[in-house]
């Protein structure tokens, strides 16, 4: 049964468990449709899973794709998945028609995000009768009802807000009171970012909606450090060391990866974090070896 996301984090704290989720992006070719549809999501559905979400490329492009995976998904092993949707190279009408297509097929939850700028860096431009913030977006979403709202937090602060964390844990706070029914972070690597960043939004602007820790397994060295430097996240100094120890290895990195991942989300548990949101570059290993050594199935 499809459900809504927040539904499903209410239920699961009532039960005293954390809900689990799974984030995939559309794959480049056929070949990669197969594997994700065919082999990635039968491994990782063993763990039951409560939901999963579908990226939307840079600047927009794989919009259609996202939806028909989104769709296949939910139909094929009904599991409730949520789609992901940005402000780029859109206008208000060609996201409406996206929107109502997306509730056509069957999609309740959405991801509302400004996006990144076409091709993932450079300055973020808005598009001419477009959304120029993703509050505009919850906020139209939210309008135009029957869907579940999340947005992105950054407990390290956005990368493009200038004025600091702080002035950025603000503007989220404004997109839950847009409509946002809960939040999913950007990935991060020291746990007290999590807590401060928790704890700001909590007990300081009054934020009482899940808020859910985004962990990225790292497999290999330099692509970690891609990750970092696109989002702002910040790799402790020890973390950092192992990674240049560990060089090219990427086996050894991998290893690193599930170890390290593993001692972070069972600190975010234990310090009562509603569940786990897994980066899982629609790879299975990494993130089967962690939920196995946190026995969450």
């Amino acid at each position: 049964m499809i459900r809504f996301i927040h539904d499903i984090h209410v239920e699961r704290a009532s039960q005293g468990r954390p809900a689990i989720s799974f984030e995939f992006f559309p794959p480049k070719t056929e070949e990669g449709d197969r594997n994700l549809l065919e082999k990635t999501l039968p491994e990782l559905l063993k763990f039951r899973p409560d939901y999963c979400s579908v990226t939307y490329g840079a600047g927009g492009g794989t919009r259609q794709k996202t939806i028909a995976i989104v769709d296949q998904i939910q139909k094929r092993y009904d599991l409730t998945t949520m789609m992901h949707l940005t402000c780029v190279s859109a206008t208000r009408a060609e996201l409406h028609s996206v929107i109502e297509e997306a509730r056509e097929r069957g999609v309740k939850n959405l991801l509302a995000l400004r996006g990144d700028p076409p091709g993932g860096s450079g300055e973020w431009i808005p598009t001419d009768g477009g959304f120029r913030y993703s509050s505009e977006l919850v906020k139209y979403l939210h309008n135009l009802g029957g869907f579940n709202i999340g947005t992105a937090g950054f407990p390290e602060g956005h990368i493009a807000c200038r004025e600091g964390k702080f002035v950025d844990w603000g503007y989220l706070a404004d997109k839950v009171k847009a409509g946002a029914d809960f939040i999913v972070t950007q990935l991060f690597f020291d746990n007290a970012n999590y807590y401060q960043f928790r704890e700001y939004l909590t007990a300081k602007l009054g934020v009482q909606v899940p808020i859910i820790p985004g962990i990225l397994p790292v497999v290999a060295r330099n692509q970690t450090k891609k990750f970092v430097a696109l989002c702002g996240a910040q790799l402790p100094k020890s973390f950092l060391q192992r990674l240049e120890d560990l060089g090219d290895d990427d086996a050894a990195v991998t290893r690193f990866g599930i170890e390290y991942a593993t001692e972070q989300c069972a600190d975010l548990l234990r310090q009562g974090a509603p569940g786990i949101h897994f980066y899982t570059l629609n790879k299975v290993h990494s993130t089967a070896q962690i939920v196995q050594n946190l026995n969450l199935t």
